[in-house]
């Protein structure tokens, strides 16, 4: 009788149990004692933390490496688009570690790890930037010795800065999955609670963000560096010690005995090539799938054939694994076109910021906004947009639509791209006025004087980025997401991430063969340090053109496409 009781204390009841869910130690989970909002709070607050660190470095970094780094703007510029494509092109090897073996709890801790590391090391290259100035230059080889110190620090702040790219690679495609984990979709007041959290979560982070460009880039520019570097270190100890603390309340996902979806997908792509020369594969596929698209995914379906051209057992792909591999790749027009709206992306934190520290940025006498600080106005456009879209845009074009959704994925993503052009006119515009207005004071070859045009001009063109991704932005993660197979929705999330990882290569290269293009014998580039001699509008009025031309090609690329579930058109 006591055995009984005790065994009945030990398992939990059967209608409180959460399916294909365990706790920390593998045991489990009652739904009253696990997940659903308290363990989400533990798990925003880390996600809060590692935004408010990433943007507190990218937000202001165009004026860190042209100042204390002594870089020129157009190589600052092609730096940051750099690591921040590397920043989110990482995430992809963060989903495959995780998803394959480290688990996203594991994956969370160990990027948390990093970032503190890369955080701390960022910290103390500002800090040898503060003795070099303080120290070094009463020496009788105060020039040799500030040259051997600032390139040490280079080399120290640029591994530093990395390593934050590589940690946030393991954050991104974890903290989100694994906060909707701690909600059961099959239980009908937690799957409410679930849609919810992803509401809540992208507040949470906007507000972050705001907080993030408000303070932190003012302590920044007004001051210390140091205190600017340490600060998100802090946070992010502080986060990662809140997030520990909600380990036992946690729900783990069992994980399923199969083969990992990444290694499917790559045996089927890897037989398709080696089959690729088969004879008879047009003829043994056709025989064999019952799909739409045969003609369309020749190459991939190569994979259901044995080297020898049969359709020998246990020397092919199923149907199924290739089908997963064929979901994959009807994606890659939607990515590729996609790119022009991630170049334009990249701006913001670099040439934007460029232009607003020429201008007229005071609020009061003896007070000014850091021009960092300007890219609020995109996360205040999302906050404000995003009920405006959901509340009002959605029904009225329900009703003309008969979409549940108002309009199609894809429909949103155009719109966004669409609206990143006009931002890019509208950029071109005002800095025109504002060479314009540098030449008519005669500041041209004055750069350090403010041009009389106040910081407000702007706002425009920073509001429609906030807008352009309230349809772009979350349309290619909804899409990314929604058009995976099941078992590949973090990797939904990481190719989402790679549009704008890609992009901003794409920017870096872009801006490096304009600089050699229109720089040189004694010529002002577009990106001279003297922003009055530049010419920004230029780049802007070609990124503009740029824009136009892949909105035309990614309108093309949506004709053919057919969407893997309809029920979310």
């Amino acid at each position: 009788m006591i055995n009984s009781n005790m065994a009945a204390a030990e398992t939990p009841l059967l209608d409180d149990t959460v399916y294909a869910c365990l706790d920390f130690k593998g045991r489990p989970v009652r739904r009253s004692k696990s997940g659903g909002w308290t363990s989400a709070s533990f798990i925003i607050a880390v996600e809060v933390a590692e935004r408010f660190g990433y943007y507190g470095i990218s937000s202001n970094l165009i004026t860190y490496l042209t100042g204390p780094l002594a870089q020129s703007t157009a190589a600052a510029a092609a730096q940051i688009n750099a690591w921040s494509g590397v920043a989110t092109l990482l995430p992809l090897l963060g989903a495959f570690l995780a998803d394959s073996f480290l688990g996203r709890y594991r994956t969370i801790i160990l990027s948390s790890l990093v970032y503190v590391l890369g955080l701390g090391l960022l910290t103390l290259s500002a800090t040898l930037s503060s003795v070099t100035v303080s120290g070094v230059l009463n020496a009788d080889n105060a020039t040799l010795n500030t040259s051997s110190a600032l390139q040490f620090q280079v080399i120290l702040f640029f591994f530093s800065l990395y390593l934050v790219a590589f940690a946030q690679g393991g954050h991104k495609p974890c903290v989100q999955a694994f906060g909707a984990d701690q909600f059961d979709a099959q239980d009908p007041e937690e799957c409410k609670a679930k849609s919810s959290f992803f509401n809540w979560w992208c507040f949470c982070m906007a507000v972050g963000i705001v907080v993030t460009l408000l303070v932190l880039t003012y302590i920044q520019d007004n001051l210390s560096w140091v205190l600017g570097f340490a600060i998100p270190g802090i946070m992010m100890i502080v986060a990662l010690l809140v997030f520990v603390l909600g380990t036992t309340t946690y729900r783990f996902s069992v994980k399923g005995d199969e083969e990992s979806p990444f290694v499917r997908i790559g045996r089927v792509f890897v037989l398709a090539f080696r089959n690729r020369k088969t004879a008879s594969s047009a003829i043994a596929t056709e025989e064999a799938l019952p799909t739409e698209s045969s003609k369309q995914f020749k190459f991939l379906e190569n994979a259901l054939l044995a080297p020898d051209g049969t359709m020998e057992q246990g020397k092919m792909c199923s149907i199924r694994e290739v089908e997963e591999a064929k979901a994959v790749l009807r994606l890659a027009p939607i990515w590729a076109t996609s790119l022009i709206y991630a170049v334009v992306f990249a701006q913001s934190s670099t040439f934007f910021t460029k232009q607003g520290a020429t201008m007229d940025r005071s609020i009061t006498t003896g007070l000014k906004i850091p021009a960092a600080s300007l890219q609020c106005f995109i996360s205040f456009a999302i906050i404000l947009f995003i009920p405006i879209y959901d509340r009002l845009f959605v029904p009225l074009a329900r009703a003309v639509t008969g979409k549940p959704a108002g309009i199609t994925m894809l429909q949103r993503i155009g719109t966004g791209i669409a609206l990143s052009a006009i931002a890019m006119v509208i950029a071109a515009l005002v800095e025109m006025q504002r060479l314009r207005t540098a030449r008519e004071y005669g500041l041209v070859d004055q750069p350090n004087v403010t041009v009389p045009m106040r910081v407000w001009w702007l706002i425009p063109q920073y509001t429609l980025y906030g807008l352009s991704d309230v349809f772009a932005l979350v349309g290619l993660q909804e899409f990314f997401y929604d058009q995976m197979p099941d078992e590949l929705k973090s990797l939904g999330i990481a190719v989402y991430l790679s549009v704008i990882g890609v992009g901003n290569f794409v920017s870096s290269i872009l801006i490096s063969v304009i600089e050699k293009a229109t720089g040189g014998d004694g010529r002002e580039s577009w990106f001279a340090d003297n922003l009055n001699r530049a010419h920004l509008d230029y780049f802007y009025w070609l990124l503009a053109a740029l824009s136009a031309v892949g909105f035309l090609l990614y309108l093309y690329s949506t004709r053919s496409y057919i969407y893997a579930r309809r029920s979310t058109l």
